[in-house]
């Protein structure tokens, strides 16, 4: 990385939320190309990859999906896992096409607008700019026909990062070598210019495919709350919220795949649940606490749970006096409300073996289990960090539930996790499935923290002395 780039990384990045289709056609130029896609990825880019057959032989597919986390396009009748046609939905949702490096096959083909792979088609049909960084012989790149070609292009309004000169793959020195790395970003850069994003829906773009991870929750035991919480006004009606339990069944299904024991206390949801989960059915605040209590504390009288991931929306208010029977239609009702317990912080004093004012009155929950909360907020989140403090929680997952993308059944979530050291993590946009990996990693990591200290407790422990 030129040090040009890495200043400029520094200051801002530029291509932040920005989709790249990535071309690379068949020069030896090609191993270039992973480099370039880190790069792109430095400005904040999310970056697919198209492979022509002949890229292919030069460097491979796993490498580029490994790293871009999105399916590599080789095939032109390939489909994504929903049934889209792969190269179609790079082209639609793409804010550039760049096209690095370019042979003069592709030059050729592209100026004669003919679409024999993944990425001649995916130029062809998009409306995004496309910019071409040619790499090839230097007589190649200077024949009339190739001159022709390239500025048939520029005539339709591709942006041409020229090559440079330097040493060639044919072992002479001439005019051909794939331009320097941070020029072609640069270009990428001014040709989206003040544009606004094409499809910041994370839905509408290439799916992504899940990074393989280690079992690193194996052997513990992840309890989930979700969906919402009813508190009955009368045998029909209830007071509750807009809850779907989406998030939760996420860090369910996340946990499972990492390869925990996972029991969820769902209260009311719109999802199905995931099958290898142990579920524990609620209504109301008063069940939810109950089934809590029960999961606080094993058998044994250790903890009965290693993390606490509380996703549910608890209704925070419930009628004083519920009606037995149905109230009747009249022209008007109100309502006497009163709080409902605050189960968050009630779970994280008996963790921590403390009452209402802060004092120490029991024994703490041991080995100590990681607890997480969540704050659903509407137009900011500054009262994210007094909520963390009030509940006793490890980690307080945070977002705007006004904001779009970030709402009660949305595929999607914007949030901050804070912790208790005062750290914040504020995430993009990102699917529910990976805000929910992006939250295990930091239980994972507590968890292994918690249990080497204990290790360390037990190796630095005086022995007894004997009798």
């Amino acid at each position: 990385m030129t040090g040009r780039l890495a200043g400029r990384r520094l200051e801002r990045r530029r291509l932040e939320r920005r989709l790249i289709g990535l071309g690379v056609t068949g020069s030896i130029a090609a191993y270039k190309a992973v480099e370039l896609l880190r790069l792109l990825q430095a400005e904040g880019a999310d970056v697919a990859v198209m492979l022509s057959p002949s890229a292919t032989r030069f460097i491979g597919p796993l490498s580029f999906a490994a790293l871009s986390r999105h399916p590599v396009e080789t095939d032109l009748l390939e489909l994504t896992a929903d049934g889209r046609i792969g190269h179609i939905v790079v082209g639609d949702a793409a804010d550039a096409i760049l096209v690095a490096p370019a042979t003069a096959h592709f030059l050729g083909a592209m100026a004669t607008g003919l679409a024999g792979d993944v990425v001649t088609a995916t130029c062809l049909a998009t409306r995004a700019p496309v910019i071409v960084a040619p790499a090839m012989d230097g007589d190649m790149w200077t024949h009339p026909a190739t001159t022709r070609n390239v500025a048939r292009l520029r005539d339709d309004g591709f942006t041409i990062v020229e090559p440079e000169t330097g040493s060639l793959a044919s072992g002479q020195s001439g005019v051909g070598r794939l331009a320097e790395l941070a020029r072609i970003v640069d270009a990428v850069v001014g040709a989206i210019a003040d544009r606004p994003i094409r499809a910041p829906d994370p839905t509408a773009r290439p799916p992504l495919v899940a990074p393989a991870r280690d079992a690193d929750l194996a052997d513990r035991h992840v309890v989930v709350t979700l969906g919402g919480t009813r508190e009955a006004i009368d045998p029909v009606r209830f007071i509750g919220n807009r809850s779907t339990g989406r998030m939760g069944a996420a860090i369910a299904d996340a946990a499972l795949a990492r390869g925990a024991r996972v029991t969820l206390i769902a209260g009311s949801v719109e999802i199905d649940l995931p099958p290898n989960a142990a579920v524990v059915r609620v209504e109301s605040t008063a069940e939810l606490r109950a089934a809590l209590l029960l999961t606080v504390h094993a058998p044994d009288g250790r903890a009965g749970f290693d993390a606490l991931v509380m996703a549910a929306a608890v209704a925070d208010f419930r009628p004083v006096r519920p009606a037995e029977r149905k109230l009747e239609r009249g022209s008007g009702l109100s309502l006497e409300l009163e709080p409902t317990p605050d189960v968050l912080a009630e779970i994280g004093r008996i963790a921590r073996g403390v009452d209402s004012d802060g004092a120490v009155t029991r024994e703490p929950v041991h080995p100590a289990p990681v607890i997480v909360g969540f704050a659903a907020e509407t137009g900011s989140l500054e009262r994210a960090a007094d909520k963390l403090r009030r509940k006793g929680v490890d980690l307080l997952v945070a977002n705007d539930v006004a904001e779009p993308g970030s709402g009660f059944g949305a595929e999607t979530n914007r949030v901050a996790i804070l912790a208790a050291d005062g750290t914040r993590d504020d995430l993009p946009l990102l699917s529910k499935r990976e805000v929910a990996d992006r939250l295990l990693d930091r239980v994972a990591r507590a968890l292994d923290d918690r249990d080497a200290g204990i290790q360390t407790e037990r190796t630095t422990a005086p022995s007894p002395e004997p009798a």
